[in-house]
């Protein structure tokens, strides 16, 4: 009996933790999708909006960022 409540105390718990993770994905994705959609209507780049919730391994972001460095200009 005891092995029986354990079993479905993990099960719980792991259910419960997929359904979390799960949940915050999609309110982060629609967050990004907001904002995304606001950046369009104000004239802002869509993708600077998307590297700014990109991690630093996404190749994108990475060509988008060296792509739009500036370079300093001398005082000369």
């Amino acid at each position: 009996m005891n092995d029986r409540v354990f079993t479905i105390s993990v099960l719980i718990a792991i259910v419960t933790l997929i359904g979390s993770i799960t949940y915050y994905k999609h309110s982060e994705m629609m967050a990004i999708k907001s904002n995304v959609e606001s950046a369009i209507v104000k004239g802002i780049d869509p993708v600077a909006v998307r590297c700014a919730y990109a991690s630093e391994r996404d190749v994108v972001c990475v060509a988008y960022a060296a792509s739009h460095q500036s370079t300093p200009k001398s005082g000369k």
